[in-house]
């Protein structure tokens, strides 16, 4: 899906927070909100048809600080790690072997505002294409009708 720049409208040294990486994780095609690890943590899954919801963004507070973790490839997830020491590491609350497969991203303004986008659309086709076809033909219509 392409980057919809229009959240990337933020001042200058502004970091997203929550409500602004939800509102974008929230506007893919066949994303929704959902909270199975209670009320504290926001979780975004995309789902189409009959197919099973896949988790691609969950959002949280750990220690007073804002994180998100991100669905992602192996060596997608290896990249953001080596480029953001410290602030990206593997899935903080993810088994250990799915860990490799989700990073979870401290919110404090290490990491760019345009990478946490990309992280975000990668999450989401991550998490699509894991999806069976029919799901992944619907999800693409609309895409095609927004």
């Amino acid at each position: 899906m392409p980057c919809s720049c229009d959240i990337m409208r933020t001042k200058e040294g502004a970091v997203m927070n929550h409500d602004e990486i939800l509102r974008y994780c929230l506007s893919k095609p066949g994303a929704f909100l959902d909270h199975p690890f209670g009320p504290k943590t926001a979780v975004v899954k995309v789902k189409a048809g009959s197919s099973t919801a896949r988790i691609f963004a969950q959002l949280f507070t750990l220690n007073g600080q804002p994180k998100a973790t991100f669905n992602c490839d192996r060596l997608t997830g290896e990249f953001y790690r080596s480029a953001y020491p410290g602030a990206v590491g593997r899935g903080y609350h993810c088994p250990p072997v799915q860990q490799p497969f989700f990073n979870t991203v401290s919110l404090d303004g290490m990491v760019t505002d345009g990478d946490i986008i990309r992280m975000i659309d990668h999450a989401f086709q991550t998490a699509v294409s894991r999806m069976p076809g029919y799901a992944r033909r619907e999800l693409l219509e609309k895409a095609h009708e927004a």
